[in-house]
């Protein structure tokens, strides 16, 4: 099992890179399903989700070349049934955005119940919804979900609450679907809009995505194509709260600032220092911080994959801060550990904690509980007085490529243990 070491309070300075978009990656490479011709992915993150839903693809009978670190070079030409795995699909929660395009390609699917970070209830069933509105009949089974439909046929279906990964879902499905398909009160993530813009230029008929209303025409066929994921603007704002706390000047490139526009009203209210570019970020690093309140919530707002950097930042700023998560069940429960290190958050559900800061953090023996509070807990303990040691990184591995190796150039004490 392998660990995180890490002696905080060295001053971090550099550029760092931004990777390809993981919620990107996860979706277009699922899309390669809804056609027989090959498609070529770059900047491709080189992460554990990506290897797992790679493996599914290649035990349905997927060709899968691997050219380079970050692209891939896929063709579904001879996946001729969708016999999934459990002990491959219950390894990711994305996953399940697998069920559209195979829905849509053999009309019937065995479904195991998708695993992923353990982070309160996730439940399929806006899915379920949607795909019975598109004509599949879904029984569930004790371990499974078998979705049948001799051919799915366009409808309109209004979410009941926004869903990245049910939006992206019906999408794919409905792209194969006999009819029109209006989609209702749907995610607007800028991931939807690059994956639908993708589609669109393998001949499928989407109008919409990016917005809350988003119509497919079904087609019959949709061809193959070649596609370079967009930054993972979650990185670009970790690696912005990680400047703030450590850093000297930190410059990150090969991102995409105009999909962060929320936080960064935000960080500008509490006092960040940073200058943005086009494709790049400068951050300084900010010795006061004034405490802000923060309430997750749908693109364009903060989104929660942030929140818990942000709640260690709000450490380090004066004042109380009042952390309000509403995507969620249990997304605060890592808490627990930043109080460990010294810091003074007092929780007063399981979607609110404040905030008291500036708290000094000191190094200790952690476990990474998730991808997010994973990142959060490194960032803590590159702040923090003394040693830590972070176990169960493979959580954090799931979302992050080599980040010891690369917080190690920006002149950070991490290295990898077993």
């Amino acid at each position: 099992m392998e660990k995180f070491i890490i002696n905080g309070s060295n001053t971090l300075s550099g550029d760092i890179v931004v990777n390809g978009a993981k919620n990107s990656a996860l979706k277009i490479i699922a899309s390669t399903l809804l056609s027989d011709e090959p498609c070529r992915i770059s900047n491709v993150p080189d992460i554990a989700d990506i290897r797992a839903i790679v493996d599914i693809l290649k035990d349905l009978g997927a060709h899968v070349n691997k050219i380079d670190g970050h692209t891939y070079e896929i063709s579904c030409a001879e996946v001729k049934e969708p016999a999934l795995k459990p002990e491959l699909v219950r390894k990711l929660r994305a996953s399940v955005v697998l069920l559209g395009p195979l829905l849509a390609r053999f009309g019937e699917v065995k479904f195991p119940h998708p695993g992923g970070c353990v982070i309160g209830q996730r439940p399929i069933d806006i899915f379920i919804e949607g795909f019975k509105v598109l004509g599949t009949e879904v029984i569930e089974e004790a371990d499974f979900y078998h979705f049948k439909a001799k051919k799915l046929t366009g409808a309109t279906f209004v979410f009941p609450r926004i869903s990245v990964t049910a939006t992206e879902s019906l999408i794919l499905a409905a792209s194969l679907a006999e009819g029109t398909t209006t989609l209702k009160f749907s995610a607007c993530e800028p991931e939807i809009g690059f994956m639908t813009d993708y589609l669109n230029a393998r001949g499928a008929k989407i109008q919409g995505g990016g917005t809350h209303t988003i119509t497919i025409e079904g087609v019959q066929s949709i061809r193959g194509g070649d596609t370079r994921i967009i930054p993972d603007r979650i990185e670009t704002g970790t690696f912005a709260i990680l400047g703030a706390l450590v850093g000297q000047e930190l410059t990150i490139k090969n991102c995409n600032p105009k999909h962060l526009e929320v936080p960064w009203k935000i960080f500008r209210q509490l006092g960040m220092k940073f200058e943005i570019m086009e494709n790049e970020v400068k951050v300084y690093g900010s010795k006061k911080l004034k405490a802000t309140n923060l309430i997750t919530h749908e693109y364009p707002g903060f989104i929660t994959d942030l929140q818990a950097p942000f709640t260690v930042l709000m450490t380090q700023a004066e004042g109380l801060s009042l952390i309000h998560e509403t995507i969620y069940d249990g997304r605060l429960f890592y808490i627990d550990k930043l109080n460990k290190m010294g810091a003074k958050i007092i929780m007063c559900d399981p979607h609110r904690a404040v905030v008291l800061g500036p708290t000094k953090l000191f190094g200790k023996k952690l476990e990474s509980p998730d991808i997010r509070a994973g990142i959060a807990l490194v960032i803590s303990a590159l702040i923090a007085e003394g040693e830590s040691e972070i176990e169960n990184i493979y959580q954090i591995d799931r979302g992050y490529e080599q980040i010891d190796q690369r917080l190690q150039a920006l002149g950070a004490d991490i290295k990898r243990v077993n």
